[in-house]
């Protein structure tokens, strides 16, 4: 009998299950072999659609393809436990080897979880969701299965030596990086299993569906030659310049030297801090194209902390490389899939599969992403990001002002670091103007020895003074009305001025005051607005200061990272001493003005009870500027010197020790205690033995709670939901939206629309449903704004009466 594993739309070809599985296994051990586990990976795929070689299962995909009106009901076969258990009833039921049973934990729970995520192997009830499925649920045709697996796709001795194979590679991977724990070992080693799994299986189908052959990841070096050659004819022409010979054109280019002698080291964490306004992204290019030709590194990955500057640093790097399809934007994830297990839906195509399988998995030779979606790769639920987790590996990733990473999910990045840098063969760049003391906290980071790409620091940010901070903040305080008459009394004296205030509602108070109070240009930025929506706004900025027209800006802190931007005169509402440090990178950004001035002020109207880490960070920076007040040698002699810098850090870290590993209130624990706490230790074992008498232990290797961990995790404090905006061309993308798409296009808009979308608070989404602000898409999985409910002043209006307001303006 012909077993059934897909069957195409477009000629309703069969691909047969063998010939998937087998497929699968090879793209599985390509992915799996780049950290030494090209077995453990490919046993996962070989295995993961086990359970489709049933007649059960074929009756459903026929019964499906056939009736697609009314398709069978939700869950009605269950084909992926089936590969779970054979590994669980073969290596783990008796004579258990300690190598090929953990194998069985490991891979088994890949396998069960690849429609969803993976399972805890002990739960806050004290069940264990993997044995549930792999020894307690009964499978019909599981004997079935068996024999024609090993039929059709490898003898069952053969079978047995590939196992014994993965078991050695487990072997060695555990006795790699001795101080690490087991449990922290696992722990990775799954979720890189099962990213390799649910990337080869989503190729593999995609290609069947298309009907197209698998094209293997070319070596990237040649490429990577290329970029290097232009951006040095780049650099070349910069010398050039009349400018070329002034004192910060200089440091830069000696920097950038520094930075392509130091890629012949070997790969680690290093540490680049180059002064804001010295040139991060060229001379960090420089570094990483040299280093990943020299060790043949598969991707270069900028990690930036907002959506914001993904466009203004992307489009540097294009114009530079002279490239387009090569380089990937990745803002954020249009398609919500968090919830789904889609098991029901498998080997037929529908949207809801459409939008599973379009190539989403990060595997171009450049990528630009954020904080918030590298986080998401290793710790957030769904398939979807875990996808890309295998192509963080053997790569270059450029941390662009890596003191943003959010307070809780210090740890949980530092141990991802740490993964791969020791694991993965991955070179890390730390790259900012303000390093964090990442290696002060108790999971700290592995930073190499003699990190820093750059010689004498405290000498550079000497060099690179173009401004004065002026300690407005100490003692008084600002209202949005008293701000406004000192922005008027700033603006006789400059011609462009910059005001960053915390949160959106206060500048969104200031910019209308200052509109009716001053008859000159004034501009307004928040993260209500999307990235070309914001990039528009921005680009008006640059032509009004180019020009020499007076201009004022008001905005959100999204302004101070990256934004390539100069003002004569900035005011900066008190935060820590890196919001401070950026802000100044804002102002008289080349030295050209001579020396200018940065005013802190205390803003008394700003709510920063949900704000905890703007609020620590300020209380920090405050007691430090008090102290250069009371003593202008301390701290090194001003606010933003390298001691004064490493004391705020510590201080701030200190401060929030408490905060560090992501604590889930919802069970009571810290994320790390979930991931990876010792057997030993663990709550849940002590609380299950105590339970089920002192005699019985949970017959488990891994006690781990990896699906409980996902569950609750996410990088900002309220979960958002990313949509659609009817800004520009995201009017044509949501008008396109109900089209029949091929994959090919379903990709191609999804890559597009990345800059014509905002993240929605519960709330926010809450008010917009209650306004009828929304609108959804392909079965609900994307969602997008109603035209009344995007305002081209302030960008989201979740009262959805934008359309009538710009009316009339």
């Amino acid at each position: 009998m012909q077993y059934i594993a897909h069957i195409r739309v477009s000629d309703r070809e069969i691909q047969t299950v063998e010939k998937h599985l087998l497929e699968v296994k090879e793209l599985a051990e390509s992915y799996g072999e780049k950290i030494g586990v090209k077995h453990i990976a490919g046993l996962a795929g070989m295995l993961h659609d086990f359970g489709k070689f049933t007649n059960e299962f074929r009756t459903y995909i026929l019964e499906a393809v056939n009736n697609p009106e009314a398709p069978p009901k939700r869950g009605s076969v269950d084909h992926s436990t089936a590969g779970g258990k054979l590994l669980y009833v073969m290596f783990h039921e008796k004579n258990i080897k300690e190598f090929t049973g953990k194998l069985a934990e490991i891979v088994g729970n890949a396998i069960i979880s690849h429609h969803s995520y993976l399972k805890d192997f002990l739960n806050p009830s004290l069940e264990s969701d993997y044995l549930l499925r792999v020894s307690e649920k009964k499978l019909a045709e599981f004997e079935t299965s068996k024999e024609s697996f090993f039929t059709y796709v490898m003898s069952e001795p053969d079978f047995i030596d590939y196992v014994e194979q993965a078991a050695e590679e487990l072997k060695a991977f555990m006795k790699k990086e001795p101080s690490k724990s087991s449990e922290y070992k696992y722990m990775f080693l799954t979720k890189m299993i099962f990213s390799a799994l649910i990337d080869a299986d989503r190729t593999n189908t995609r290609l069947f569906e298309e009907n197209k052959p698998f094209d293997p990841q070319e070596n990237h070096d040649l490429l990577f030659q290329t970029y290097y050659d232009r951006l040095m004819s780049k650099i070349e022409s910069f010398q050039q310049h009349e400018n070329a010979n002034s004192p910060i054109n200089l440091l830069r280019s000696e920097m950038s030297e520094q930075c392509d002698r130091f890629a012949e080291k070997p790969s680690g964490i290093y540490t680049l801090s180059i002064p804001t306004g010295g040139g991060k992204t060229l001379a960090s290019l420089r570094y990483a194209l040299k280093h990943a030709q020299k060790y043949h590194k598969k991707h270069i990955i900028y990690v930036v902390p907002y959506t914001t500057i993904i466009e203004q640093n992307a489009e540097e790097v294009r114009k530079i490389l002279q490239e387009d399809e090569n380089i990937l934007e990745h803002h954020s994830n249009v398609i919500d899939d968090d919830h789904d297990n889609d098991e029901n839906q498998d080997g037929f195509m529908n949207s809801k599969q459409k939008l599973k399988l379009a190539k989403d998995n990060w595997d171009s030779p450049i990528i630009f992403t954020t904080m918030v979606q590298f986080l998401n790769v290793f710790y957030a639920k769904g398939s979807r990001n875990i996808r890309r987790l295998h192509n963080l590996t053997e790569s270059v990733i450029i941390f662009d002002e890596v003191q943003k990473v959010p307070i809780p999910c210090v740890s949980l990045f530092n141990d991802a670091l740490n993964f791969l840098k020791e694991y993965g063969q991955s070179s890390i760049v730390l790259c900012t103007a303000t390093q964090p003391a990442l290696d002060f906290v108790e999971h700290k980071l592995e930073v190499n020895t003699d990190a820093e790409m750059i010689d004498r620091i405290d000498h550079v940010i000497d060099a690179f003074k173009r401004v004065d901070i002026v300690d407005m903040a100490t003692e008084q305080t600002f209202s949005n009305e008293r701000l406004t008459d000192f922005i008027i009394e700033k603006i006789d004296e400059v011609q462009s001025l910059l005001v960053i205030l915390n949160t959106k509602s206060v500048v969104k108070d200031l910019y209308e005051k200052l509109k009716e109070s001053i008859d000159i240009t004034v501009y307004h930025l928040s993260t209500s607005m999307c990235a070309a929506h914001r990039n528009s706004i921005l680009g008006e900025v640059r032509e009004q200061l180019e020009v020499g027209n007076k201009v004022i800006c008001v905005s959100t802190q999204l302004i101070e990272a990256g934004v390539d931007v100069s003002f004569e005169c900035v005011i900066r509402s008190l935060a820590g001493l890196d919001s401070i440090a950026q802000a100044a990178g804002r102002c008289n950004r080349h030295g050209e003005m001579g020396i200018r001035s940065v005013y802190i002020i205390d803003h008394e109207e700003e709510n920063l009870s949900r704000l905890k880490e703007i609020a620590k960070g300020k209380q920090v920076a405050k007691q430090i500027f008090i102290d250069l007040k009371r003593d202008d040698s301390s701290h090194g002699g001003h606010i933003l010197s390298k001691k004064a810098m490493d004391r705020y850090f510590q201080e701030y870290y200190t401060e929030l020790a408490d905060d560090l590993n992501y604590f889930v209130p919802q069970v009571g624990k810290e994320m790390t205690t979930l991931l990876m706490e010792p057997r030993h230790m663990n709550s849940y074992r002590q609380a299950y033995i105590h339970k089920n008498g002192q005699k019985k232990d949970i017959p488990l290797f891994i006690l781990n709670s990896y699906g409980t961990a996902a569950e609750h995790f996410q990088v900002i404090d309220s979960m958002t939901t990313s949509v659609i905006v009817p800004y520009g061309k995201g009017k044509e993308i949501i008008a396109e939206l109900n089209g029949n798409y091929s994959l090919e296009d379903l990709r191609t808009m999804l890559k597009k629309v990345q800059q014509y979308t905002v993240n929605l608070f519960n709330y926010e989404k809450e008010l917009l449903i209650k306004n009828s602000g929304l609108v959804s898409y392909m079965d609900g999985k994307i969602l997008a704004l109603k035209e009344g409910a995007y305002s081209t002043e302030f960008g989201l209006d979740t009262s959805n009466e934008s359309s009538l307001t710009d009316a009339i303006f």
